[in-house]
């Protein structure tokens, strides 16, 4: 291994930003040779010490993957430190032997990371949940020609770009305009008065559907009592002491009274929560 991997130094200065960024660029970079030599060490040996020097010689890479990602209104240290975790993850996982460089391998574990930061971040309300979704939220991002709103010429153009329906593109445009609102509005009465808490309906108090409620419980409770005698004495036992009582039986203290084992407990407590189940439905 070269020298200067040996003397590199692991002590990078905390509280400033701009200080561990130009630590992380005056790392030395691996050769094809050294990266190569540092993997095997750490495919074959785990060794600590390898994957760390992998991973202190690629931080320059997640800060230049980061930088990409301010536009998201997130602050630029989160985010490297959330592309430090892919990194990690991807010298945990790299293989030396299919003959790919680590940076090559690493940027969709750190892009990964990131997005998922920035999705969970961005907004209060996620605004995406599939992968179809979160892949749509970056590229039409990305894709966006101005402020504002698309003009159809436009939404056609990247729907066809992106290979997904032009409503697709619109649902996830109105997703990207929208902003989040407090619930119980700010602190002047006008923002308080067109509040969402004081224009969602209040229930609570409506007579008729206090005693629906109450109705609908009262129901369900007949249901399931008719369900729980229809059992035998011993599943109805153990129901009873492992679910009903305000002390929950443990498994072996039931398989002592019967004289059996706590498996078939298990079983005889699983078979009765179906069979409740099947009468119910």
């Amino acid at each position: 291994m070269a020298t200067q991997l040996q003397t590199i130094s692991m002590n990078l200065p905390v509280g400033s930003l701009d200080a561990y960024i130009m630590r992380a660029n005056q790392i030395p970079m691996l050769s094809a040779e050294e990266e190569h030599d540092l993997g095997q060490l750490l495919y074959k040996n785990q060794d600590v010490e390898a994957a760390r020097k992998l991973v202190m010689a690629h931080l320059r890479f997640v800060v230049k993957i980061a930088k990409g990602y301010l536009g998201y209104g997130l602050s630029l240290a989160d985010l490297i430190q959330e592309g430090n975790v892919g990194l990690m993850k991807a010298v945990k996982k790299f293989d030396p032997n299919f003959g790919v460089r680590l940076v090559s391998f690493a940027v969709h574990w750190i892009k990964a990371e990131i997005h998922e930061f920035v999705l969970r971040n961005w907004r209060i309300v996620k605004v995406a949940t599939t992968k179809a979704q979160r892949k749509l939220f970056f590229n039409l991002r990305s894709s966006k020609k101005r402020l504002g709103w698309f003009k159809q010429k436009e939404i056609e153009e990247v729907a066809q770009t992106l290979n997904v329906k032009p409503q697709t593109i619109l649902e996830m445009e109105s997703r990207l305009n929208a902003h989040d609102a407090a619930f119980d509005g700010g602190t002047d009465e006008i923002s308080q008065a067109f509040s969402p808490a004081n224009t969602i309906a209040d229930y609570s108090t409506d007579p008729a559907r206090t005693l629906e409620a109450d109705d609908w419980q009262t129901d369900n409770k007949t249901k399931l009592l008719e369900a729980f005698k229809k059992l035998d004495v011993r599943s109805q036992t153990i129901l009873q002491k492992r679910w009903l009582n305000e002390k929950k039986a443990p498994l072996r203290e039931l398989a002592a009274e019967f004289n059996i084992s706590a498996e078939r407990i298990r079983q005889l407590e699983q078979q009765a929560m179906e069979k409740i189940k099947t009468i119910l439905d």
